[in-house]
């Protein structure tokens, strides 16, 4: 792992979903899945298992079947027909996915590999490989990889649903919207890492439709910089979160459009707390960070989390 590549790969990143828009593959990657799908199973640990979640959230909304289980739990669904398996892998490696992924192999179930490594162990005895053309991450650090996972589940969301999406036209904005935010870093940078660093960590919150921004904002300060962080949906926070307001310097990080937002800032008002908003203007907040097409809840799902990459960035090349 290494900070210095970790910033390179967060500025390649509009040049990675732009090369993925070309690809003809991105028009229609899930082209070979089967008919009749009943369930959907994602397997996944860290940064995959984030994604998967809000794939399975938003695929639940439509009315079909789907689950994200950590790789690592013992038992899950059987692998009956009409069960879709989706180990998510960006190394191809991951051990707990891998096991999990024994169980499948053979069986009834068809099982489409999602990785950024064709060829590696998690598409071996795979019905269907998509590979997510993130490039090497030679940071050691999922990040383009994570986004590139987002956006190809939104593409399994619309196979299996039959909604319209233009992948193509997704990557591009979202690549409009990731540069944004990279190109003027000087303007809201440094109010950020001002912001966030406090003696007790970051906290990072984010509604449930979106939780995989707050879980992965949270590992990229953990994962890099090594400092304390976590994550917490909105609506759950006023329940788990808030107590910590009353006796720490407590330092969050928003990813607004929650209908519990303001329940959650006007404990933050009443204790002086700072929350710093990302996508949003928040009444309370300390500050904010917009960019370009952040109405878009879709572009807002793939590029929010580069805030937080960035803020993890400085402070790991820092220390």
């Amino acid at each position: 792992m290494n900070p210095e590549l970790f910033l390179a790969d967060l500025e390649a990143k509009p040049d990675a979903l732009e090369a993925l828009a070309a690809d003809p593959a991105a028009a229609d990657p899930f082209e070979g899945l089967p008919p009749g799908v009943e369930r959907v199973l994602f397997l996944g640990m860290g940064s995959s298992r984030y994604a998967a979640g809000v794939a399975a959230l938003r695929l639940r909304a439509a009315g079909i079947d789907a689950y994200a289980d950590y790789a690592s739990t013992a038992a899950t669904y059987p692998a009956n027909p009409g069960t879709l398996v989706v180990p998510i892998s960006a190394t191809g490696g991951s051990r707990e996915t891998l096991d999990a992924l024994a169980r499948y192999a053979g069986t009834q179930a068809f099982v489409l590999a999602l990785t950024n490594a064709p060829g590696s162990a998690v598409t071996e005895g795979a019905d269907l490989v998509v590979p997510m053309r993130a490039g090497e991450e030679r940071g050691g650090v999922s990040c383009r990889t994570f986004q590139h996972t987002l956006a190809l589940l939104l593409a399994l969301e619309s196979r299996l649903t039959g909604t319209a999406l233009d992948l193509p036209a997704l990557l591009r904005r979202t690549a409009e919207a990731t540069a944004d935010l990279l190109e003027r870093r000087k303007e809201w940078l440094p109010t950020a890492l001002e912001l966030l660093d406090g003696p007790h960590g970051v906290y990072t919150v984010a509604p449930a439709e979106r939780l995989s921004s707050a879980e992965q904002s949270a590992l990229m300060v953990r994962e890099g910089p090594r400092r304390q962080a976590d994550a917490c949906e909105t609506g759950d926070w006023a329940h788990v979160d808030v107590y910590l307001t009353k006796t720490l310097d407590y330092r969050a990080l928003l990813f607004p459009g929650s209908r519990y937002d303001e329940q959650a800032m006007d404990w933050v008002r009443q204790r002086g707390s700072t929350v710093l908003a990302v996508g949003g203007d928040v009444p309370g907040a300390a500050a904010s960070v917009r960019y370009r097409h952040d109405d878009d809840p879709e572009v807002a799902l793939l590029t929010e989390t580069l805030v937080a990459e960035l803020v993890a960035a400085h402070w790991w090349a820092a220390a």
